[in-house]
């Protein structure tokens, strides 16, 4: 049965070979295509096809963008029949995701995969299925042939899918563990979110930052040095102050959609900003570049980051590899709902004005006044629109679902036992603010969108590419065949 199963695999790998593939590809499986000396390697935390798709028909949907703040508008120049950059890659596949131990990956093992080209363990950093070995990053590799290589993302940039591409530890968890493979990385950039130093056992922030220092890095963490940096400044670590002064959100950047109230401009700064950075410092006509940027908080944002390599691709066409993927899919994310039948109406999300995260902070303060029930009510129309009668009215049902949400605040603040069972507790609410969790439930089931889960799915990922050699990633392959593809492309290996 195991040999029938390989020569169905092998079947179905040959008949996925086009006539562009054979061409790079020779009789011995060698790649004699020409080789990229600039890299773009995207990945989506949590991305499938379910979120892009709602991305794009969410911006074309009349005034969807109207409620949100300037910048994301001016960075979309959103028209009619708009459509995402991803899209317009000219190559695309779909890849498997699963790890080496669940059906289900976490995004620990999923990094490793498209990092190392090497399924692993749950929860292990770039290392083998039993923990023993050390398994090398495409990014490592880079750096060895003399790459210049950043590492970026928009949550901190030791969690799990950044720190596989220069950390090697047996716990994702091991934050400490993760800033000391950071230290000795000796990689050109990283930028987004800082570490999270309140993890830190043996060694405080100030140590940390002293450390960089040591090794030559620029800290630049305000928006005039920032500015600053070049392609003359050397090695770069550059964060938001937000992030330097404590660790807020897992010392991630704020959501897009929160930008407008951060105190100021220095806190504003967005993950294709970044990006944008990376670029210009790290350009050189020598050796190339490998730039990893992972959109660790799916939002508008995100999206827009391969806009900037598809601007550099225009410039460099015969020089420059894009590749755009998700680790794993998130929620269980569903283009449709029961209770809307046929309908969508992903305008209506407009109408949140916060993101979960900063309604979730707000709300403890909020509930530390002792809000009755119709007040809180008005706080929620307040931030997502639901309950104004000429928009979003509330049916008896979703009311019940409110009011049970916010008696189980108040009995948890209270240190009263819950009238729901643990399971529906878990059913209702995940581990999230149990009236944040219903707002938002609430507002995506009239938009039509419902989800089947608040974990990881194991639902296949896109993969969409341009550039020399990216013709070998069309078709449905697994998720460790990205990064080897690349590997084999740009000569790693």
């Amino acid at each position: 049965m195991k040999g029938l199963y390989k020569f169905l695999l092998a079947a179905m790998v040959l008949s996925s070979c086009n006539s562009a593939q054979k061409e790079v590809i020779n009789a011995k499986g060698e790649y004699v295509g020409k080789q990229p000396k600039y890299v773009f390697y995207f990945i989506g935390d949590g991305m499938s096809q379910p979120q892009i798709t709602m991305a794009e028909k969410a911006i074309n949907d009349d005034g969807f963008l109207s409620q949100f703040n300037t910048q994301t508008c001016n960075i979309y120049n959103v028209q009619k029949g708009y459509s995402l950059n991803v899209k317009r890659l000219t190559n695309s596949g779909m890849a498997t995701t699963n790890a080496e131990n669940r059906f289900i990956t976490c995004s620990a093992a999923a990094a490793t995969a498209l990092a190392t080209g090497h399924k692993t363990t749950i929860n292990t950093i770039s290392k083998n299925g039993d923990r023993t070995e050390n398994l090398k990053a495409v990014t490592e590799m880079a750096r060895d042939k003399g790459m210049k290589v950043g590492v970026i993302t928009s949550v901190s940039i030791d969690h799990a899918t950044p720190a596989c591409f220069y950390a090697h530890c047996d716990d994702r968890n091991n934050y400490e563990e993760i800033g000391h493979w950071l230290l000795k990385s000796n990689f050109d950039f990283f930028g987004g979110g800082n570490v999270r130093w309140n993890d830190y056992k043996d060694m405080t922030k100030e140590q940390f930052f002293d450390s960089l220092k040591l090794k030559g890095y620029t800290i630049a963490t305000d928006l005039q040095s920032f500015n600053a940096l070049n392609n003359k400044t050397g090695k770069i670590f550059t964060t938001i102050p937000k992030n330097m002064e404590k660790v807020h959100d897992g010392s991630s950047l704020p959501y897009n959609i929160d930008l407008d109230i951060q105190s100021s401009d220095d806190n504003r700064l967005v993950l294709r900003d970044f990006v944008k950075k990376a670029v210009e410092c790290l350009y050189n006509e020598d050796k190339g570049f490998f730039i990893m940027t992972e959109g660790g908080k799916i939002d508008w944002t995100d999206h827009a980051n391969d806009a900037v390599a598809n601007e550099f691709y225009q410039q460099h066409p015969d020089e420059t590899l894009i590749v755009f993927t998700g680790d794993h899919e998130c929620g269980g994310l569903t283009l449709g709902f029961a209770g809307t039948h046929y309908e969508s109406a992903f305008n209506l999300m407009k109408n949140q004005t916060i993101s979960y995260q900063e309604f979730s902070d707000q709300d403890k303060k909020f509930f530390d006044k002792k809000p009755s029930f119709e007040e809180t009510l008005e706080w929620i129309k307040q931030n997502f629109g639901l309950g104004d009668p000429d928009v979003l009215p509330l049916s008896d049902y979703e009311l019940k679902r409110l009011r049970t949400a916010y008696d189980e605040v108040n009995r948890f603040l209270e240190k009263k036992e819950s009238a729901l069972s643990k399971e529906e507790r878990y059913l209702y609410y995940g581990n999230y603010d149990y009236l944040c969790v219903t707002a938002t439930h609430i507002l995506d089931n009239k938009a039509g969108v419902d989800w089947a889960s608040y974990s990881h799915t194991a639902l296949p990922v896109p993969i969409y590419s341009i550039g020399h050699g990216s013709e070998l990633l069309n078709g449905y392959i697994d998720n460790t065949d990205i990064p080897n593809t690349i590997m084999k492309v740009v000569g790693l290996k």
